[in-house]
């Protein structure tokens, strides 16, 4: 089994939390919401969405723009 192209992933403070990969970006972009539910309230939580295949940051949370 490979990884799918859209990566999610949780750190906190930095360090890795967890990570996960699906082939349909609108799967990754349920769970991105999510693990933003789950997660967001650590101290230091960001939540990144990515496509691998463009190697893009298509959104994160907290949105720093």
């Amino acid at each position: 089994m490979t990884a799918g192209r859209y990566r999610v992933t949780v750190t906190t403070d930095g360090e890795s939390l967890i990570q996960g990969w699906w082939g349909s970006q609108a799967t990754a972009r349920r769970k991105f919401t999510s693990w933003i539910g789950e997660h967001g309230s650590r101290p230091g939580a960001r939540v990144t969405l990515a496509d691998e295949e463009t190697d893009t940051v298509l959104t994160e949370w907290p949105d720093t723009r």
